[in-house]
């Protein structure tokens, strides 16, 4: 594939900087995760807190079946996705000066994605129960639908274009 001049392979965080031992680096990178992960950890813990507290709302016995099913989905995905957020913070601590850093970067970058996943999936079981309980189902699957699209291809789909795109263009 030809790529017009002004194309140029971008410095990645993988790509290790000036006079960068291999320890360096990865030091750098696990703090460059952990960082995007607080950031991650933050929006998850706000939704997962108004989900542990919504059964004990004095509407929530109006809610269908659907919805019901819309809420136990979205309080398991936010508290797995709680789980894999915190867990790379957690080992951090648990392995500190065990060797075993860059196993734990590795862990960490996975988890990191399947908290992303559950993340998307709370988010969009969240609006589609609030859509079901405001409005009514169609509009439910309308708007749930646009936020799992939206996570998908901005959190995945977008990334790993990247990915294959960067792959065909030369340094």
């Amino acid at each position: 594939m030809i790529q017009p001049e002004f194309v140029q392979k971008e410095s990645t965080e993988e790509d290790p900087q000036p006079n960068e031992s291999h320890k360096e680096r990865v030091d750098r990178e696990l703090g460059e995760l952990l960082q995007g992960l607080r950031v991650a950890v933050t929006g998850v813990q706000v939704l997962f807190a108004f989900l542990l507290t919504l059964p004990f709302a004095s509407g929530f016995h109006k809610v269908d079946s659907l919805g019901r099913w819309l809420f136990f989905i979205a309080l398991l995905s936010a508290a797995l996705a709680s789980v894999c957020f915190i867990t790379p913070a957690a080992q951090h601590r648990l392995l500190f000066r065990s060797g075993l850093k860059e196993r734990m970067l590795h862990r960490a970058n996975e988890l990191g994605i399947a908290g992303a996943i559950g993340l998307a999936i709370a988010m969009t079981t969240s609006v589609a129960l609030v859509a079901e309980t405001v409005i009514n189902a169609w509009p439910a699957a309308l708007f749930g639908g646009a936020i799992a699209l939206s996570s998908v291809w901005l959190w995945i789909l977008q990334p790993i274009v990247d990915l294959y795109r960067s792959k065909d263009v030369k340094p």
